[in-house]
């Protein structure tokens, strides 16, 4: 299983993957499944509301759901805030959230966050 970063999700809902490493795209052709974080859903929200993109969250996961079979991970929410709590290298709640989700499952994580990378052994971009 892999877990998709926010911006992954945004890219992969353009069909531009471009951007992520060989490896990273890869990996995404053999996935049997891919999972994110609800927070990813509040952060395309967000994007969408501030005018950075142009499709909302639903519509994305709608899209994303057919294509790839991409999922909101079910992991307990208690559990998930307890694990962002010692991701402390940011001060952004998505990106602690999202690697906390990420590490609880053990998954690997496609990201281009550069600070992600360097600090979840299993990020890639």
């Amino acid at each position: 299983m892999i877990y998709l970063d926010t911006h992954v999700v945004e890219a992969a809902g353009q069909g531009n993957l471009r951007s992520l490493s060989k490896e990273a795209r890869r990996l995404m052709d053999r996935a049997p499944e891919f999972r994110i974080s609800p927070i990813v859903l509040l952060e395309l929200e967000y994007l969408r509301e501030i005018g950075r993109i142009r499709v909302g969250a639903r519509e994305v996961l709608s899209r994303l759901g057919a294509d790839i079979g991409l999922r909101v991970c079910e992991l307990p929410f208690d559990e998930v805030a307890l694990q962002a709590t010692g991701e402390s290298w940011t001060r952004d709640i998505f990106d602690r959230v999202i690697v906390a989700q990420a590490r609880l499952a053990k998954a690997i994580l496609i990201t281009r966050d550069t600070a992600i990378q360097a600090h979840y052994n299993k990020a890639l971009g």
